[in-house]
This record gives C-alpha cells, structure tokens and sequence, in this order.
C-alpha cells in the first residue's frame, strides 16, 4: 500500500504553513484569562490569507475557482491550522461548501462558492442538536409548504404544490452549540421533515425568525443557541439528497480528527522541548525512565490517531468499500482522537509540572482546545456505541 500523499496535498500543506507560521499559539487569547468569549469576531487577518493563498477554495471544483482536492488535503490544512490554535472556521465553512457543492442547488453553489473562496463568506453548521446527545437532525422540523398566487398575507398556505404556486419549507427547532454563528453568513441546519427523512437548510443568519442565544465554548471562542421560529425558505436552500446530512456529518467528525491529531503533535513537541531543558538531579527529565515512558506511550497514541484518521479520509474521499461502511473506519478514528487528544495533553500537563499551568505559557490554551475538540461531535464513548451498533449490523467473519 502508498500511503505517500500526492504533490498537490504536499503543496497544500507547504502553503498551510507558511500562513499559519504567523500566527503565536502564545497570543491565542487565553480562556482562563478572559470572561466570557475571548474576542467577538474571528481571527479576519488570518481568513483573509486563507483565501489569498486559496486554501480556503482548495477542495472546490475548478468552475467555482477552485482546485478540486479532496477531504484528505482538507485534513491536512486542518492538521497544520491546530498546531497554532488558529481562530478560524475552517472546518465548518470548508465542509459546508463541500456539501453544498456535492449536494445542493447548482444556482445556489454559483452564487455563494466563488465568494467563500476568496474570503468573502463565512460558513458554519449546527451539528450538535438541542442538547448535544440527540441526534441534530431531531432537533429541527421540516414541513413543506405553498403559496397560491394572490393568497400572500391571506393564509393561503398548504402542503400540496400545484402549477403556477411558490413551493418552499419552514422550519422550526433549536441547534446548540454552533460555532462562530454570530459572524457567519450562512448556517447549515440538519433537520428531519414530516416523513422522517434528514435534510440540510442554508439558512442566512439574518433570515427573519432566526434569533441567536450566547454561548461560549470549552476553548473560549463564540458559539450560539440557534432558534428557528417558522424560518420560511426556497426550494433551492434546502438539500433533500438521500445522505447529504449524513455525508456532512462524517467530514465534520473525520476533520475534527485532523485537528486533534495536529494539536496532538505541536503538544507532545513542546513536551519534549521542555522536558530535554528542564534539569533534575543533574540531567535532564527527558533522561528519566519514567518520563521516556509517558512520552513514548503518547507518541504511540498519534501514531494511532494518524493511522485511523488517514483511513477514515481516505473512505470519504473514495468512497471505498470495505467490510464495514464508511462510517465505521469514521467511529474508530474518533474514538482514538478523542481519547488519544486527551491523554497527550493530560501527560503533557503532568510532565511539565507547574510550569505547565502558567498562563505565561501557552499549554493552558492547548487543553482548553483538546477537551473542547474530544466533546465535539461526540466523545469516545459515543462512538464505541456507534460502531458496536455497525458490528451488529455487519457481522465480520
């Protein structure tokens, strides 16, 4: 098997580090020195040079300016954006633009892609529900509707279309959580419609009957409580594609994996910085059976999450068959990424010592990040649940 990634996702990456050197994970503000969200807005400076260096169109088709690579060279960007904390929504406006583009209405993805590329939109998705224990889908109402010409304003609403009426959905529910909905421009809301089917709305922030509640996350930055109270739609601004939530939802859980990998990896780095300088009895802590020991068992747990993460991307990315659906490869690498991102920063906490708890020092930022990136979009146990119910399902052997 060729596990070597091609020259574009090399370039990718070549091009992710050169705009996120500029950004210190030490000036990341700190939400253990700040009340309430850290700052108002996203990082706009470091958006704008994702567009600039077209990392923000990269998995966009070439007619919507693009260079048409896929969630693997997603993941990677997404890796290198972890490892300096950076404040912006790239998963969730990457992914949006994907489903849109791979789902959605042709005239809608015209009008909104090319904008979103260069920068000029900013995307994001409610994934987590009412509670953030239901599934998402559950948490918003579907229903179809139509207008007979002349009854607007009369009542004239029905569920049965017919020639020469305006067809559309309302839609009615809570999404928690939804990260950065304040500054967005569109949020992609999951719903389910009177015959359980999921769906996908596009709905602008400022849509009539869309309210925003406060919320802040484990890692300090803005999220909301999005509430939708009979928000009236076009056709085009739904997505009823068979699997559309379903497809979005697995890049969501596979790029989340990606971050924590990419946190994973700058935290055991400065781990070992920190451990080769610190000195005890002489030597340096580095030197100590005890800590090798901590260290090596973490680097086994990246090495782990990296293996699971590029497997589950490269299923979505080919939509390859295996004994088990997509979905499953998806679990497993959740599952180590939430568990691995745990045990990387705990021991890296541990092994610093006090200095690990200094708010001079930027680690504290690091584990408000991993815990807030564990929970996301499920934590390990619920995907131990998820896959067991798959084994069951798809009896191995």
């Amino acid at each position: 098997m060729d596990f070597t990634f091609t020259e574009e996702q090399q370039a990718a990456v070549e091009a992710a580090r050169a705009v996120f050197s500029s950004v210190a994970p030490d000036h990341v503000p700190s939400p253990a020195l700040t009340p309430g969200a850290v700052a108002e807005d996203i990082d706009r400076a470091l958006w704008a040079g994702l567009a600039d260096t077209d990392l923000l169109s990269l998995t966009l088709s070439p007619e919507y300016g693009g260079a048409g690579l896929d969630p693997v060279a997603l993941c990677l960007v997404l890796r290198e954006a972890a490892k300096v904390l950076a404040r912006v929504p790239l998963l969730e406006s990457c992914a949006v633009a994907m489903a849109l583009q791979r789902h959605g209405d042709h005239a809608l993805a015209a009008e909104l892609l090319p904008g979103f590329g260069r920068g000029e939109l900013v995307l994001t998705v409610g994934a987590n529900g009412r509670t953030g224990h239901d599934p998402a889908e559950l948490a918003v109402t579907a229903h179809r509707v139509t207008t007979h010409p002349g009854s607007e304003g009369t009542g004239g609403e029905d569920s049965g279309p017919g020639a020469g009426e305006a067809s559309g959905w309302v839609l009615d529910g809570v999404q928690s959580g939804v990260p950065w909905a304040q500054v967005a421009d569109w949020i992609a809301v999951p719903a389910h419609t009177g015959e359980g089917r999921s769906v996908l709305a596009l709905v602008r922030r400022t849509h009539d009957g869309v309210t925003l509640a406060e919320q802040v996350s484990t890692s300090g930055e803005r999220f909301a409580e999005v509430t939708l109270d009979a928000v009236r739609i076009d056709d085009r601004e739904l997505i009823d594609t068979p699997g559309a939530w379903d497809w979005l939802r697995s890049l969501l859980t596979t790029g989340t994996c990606a971050l924590a990998l990419g946190l994973g990896e700058r935290v055991l780095s400065m781990t070992s910085e920190y451990t080769g300088k610190r000195e005890q009895f002489g030597f340096p802590v580095a030197t100590f059976q005890a800590v090798a020991v901590q260290a090596a068992d973490r680097y086994i747990d990246l090495r782990a999450m990296e293996v699971t993460l590029w497997q589950a991307a490269w299923r979505i990315s080919t939509e390859a068959g295996g004994a088990l659906p997509a979905e499953g490869d998806i679990a497993v690498a959740k599952i180590w990424a939430s568990d691995g991102v745990r045990r990387v920063v705990q021991t890296a906490q541990h092994l610093h010592g006090g200095f690990g708890a200094d708010t001079d020092y930027p680690l504290h930022r690091y584990h408000a990040w991993a815990k807030q990136i564990e929970l996301s979009l499920g934590p390990a146990a619920a995907h131990e649940e998820a896959l067991g119910d798959l084994l069951a399902a798809h009896p191995l052997g």
